[in-house]
């Protein structure tokens, strides 16, 4: 088999492990039965040996395999990883989900997207990345009792991302211990309206309202504080024809979403100033996983 997973954009601002979306840069794993367990790695990853020792998209698939089918069998894994490591675009949500999904087709068992969701919350306790990773589009997350509740939005071709993404990480679970551990009324109230009406304005395609409600003030700031370089990014985005302008996840990326008519104009502003950064556009994923071999 082979399964493609995008890459994902979370938090969106004010949406804090709820809001998400998907885009068209993916992970590829072509999956055989084998005579001993094999693991091949190109792109990102592939000068890491410790990935073909301790992998952990094989370390999932292993554990779902042999629950379903009650063995273990051999396989060779072939990894083609084209979302960078430790930059805000989903790369841990991509193998948990590409994994699951993967252990339930060779186990020939057949499996829900929803319930795939599910059981990926086992292993990423928020659902801000593993939904899009899933449905694709842009999704709207809650947990209720152990189980994802979200809602789904396909993406039209008329707008773009353009993502910035620098030349350095910034570690998820150190920067979570950036953030303090209550916030004032004030700005909880500040971030839940916006996530409200920036789900409302994604479902209606109201584009114009993005810029309002996609600001925020409970992660954004203080973690861009590690790259000081990202206030600049927003700011050029923004007065270049970005119709809304974030951190992607936990950063070091840095998301925009314009109209396809700005989208060159956008890049080359960006690229003047930040020659020592990716700068590159994509189109939405609107189907999240897909296995496209069998």
């Amino acid at each position: 088999m082979r399964i493609k997973v995008p890459a994902t954009s979370a938090n969106l601002g004010p949406g804090f492990d709820s809001l998400g979306l998907a885009i068209s840069l993916y992970n590829y794993v072509t999956i055989k039965p084998y005579s001993c367990q094999s693991v091949s790695i190109k792109g990102e990853g592939e000068n890491r040996s410790r990935l073909k020792v301790n992998n952990i998209f094989v370390s999932i698939f292993n554990e779902i395999y042999q629950d379903l089918v009650g063995k273990k069998d051999n396989f060779r894994f072939e990894f083609e990883n084209y979302i960078p490591f430790s930059r805000g675009l989903g790369s841990s949500s991509a193998v948990i989900v590409g994994a699951i999904a993967s252990a339930y087709h060779m186990a020939n068992v057949k499996v829900t997207k929803q319930s795939v969701l599910n059981k990926a919350l086992e292993y990423e306790s928020h659902p801000d990345n593993i939904a899009p990773a899933v449905y694709g589009g842009f999704t709207t997350s809650v947990i209720d009792e152990g189980v994802v509740k979200t809602l789904k939005k396909d993406l039209p071709k008329n707008i773009k991302v353009v993502m910035v993404i620098p030349d350095r990480a910034m570690s998820t679970a150190h920067s979570r211990t950036q953030l303090p551990k209550s916030y004032s009324m004030k700005d909880v109230i500040f971030n839940s309206s916006r996530v409200g009406l920036m789900s409302a304005a994604f479902f209606s395609e109201n584009w114009e309202l993005l810029r309002s409600v996609s600001k925020d003030r409970i992660h954004e700031n203080r973690r861009m504080k590690k790259m000081k370089e990202l206030f600049e990014v927003r700011k050029i985005a923004l007065a270049n024809g970005a119709l809304m302008s974030t951190l992607s996840g936990s950063g070091s990326s840095f998301f925009s979403m314009t109209y396809e008519k700005n989208e060159q104009k956008l890049i080359e502003k960006l690229k003047n100033r930040f020659e020592n950064f990716k700068i590159v556009s994509f189109d939405f994923d609107n189907l999240g996983y897909e296995i496209i071999e069998s």
